[in-house]
């Protein structure tokens, strides 16, 4: 192996690892990127949701849909060969912050109610 070959800060990473590795992580944060997006487009959906909830005095929480997502989510996670169980930690992470916002549309709702 020559010296160019090598990564410039003196590493010791051959160039071509190096690129390869770039470029991975390149994709990682595209895919990072796409994923915040996703997620903002789903709250935005979610608190649609609460807002309907709060108006026609619906729980925050469905515990019924929720089950069904988190079986559902976990059969798309083993076709996707992801662990279901982290996919369903995720959702249940993203759940606890759906239902937090839509008891803050309810709070506000009952506030402006009570007006």
């Amino acid at each position: 192996m020559t010296t160019s070959d090598k990564d410039d800060d003196g590493g010791g990473i051959d160039r071509s690892v190096q690129d390869e590795l770039d470029r991975l992580r390149g994709s990682i944060d595209n895919i990072d990127a796409a994923v915040v997006h996703m997620l903002a487009e789903r709250f935005k959906c979610t608190q649609q949701v609460g807002v309907l909830k709060a108006a026609h005095h619906l729980p925050p929480a469905d515990p019924a849909r929720e089950s069904r997502q988190i079986t559902r989510l976990r059969q798309l996670a083993e076709s996707a060969r992801l662990d279901p169980a982290f996919a369903e930690k995720l959702l249940n992470f993203i759940i606890a912050e759906v239902i937090r916002h839509h008891e803050t549309i309810a709070d506000g709702s009952a506030r402006d109610d009570a007006s």
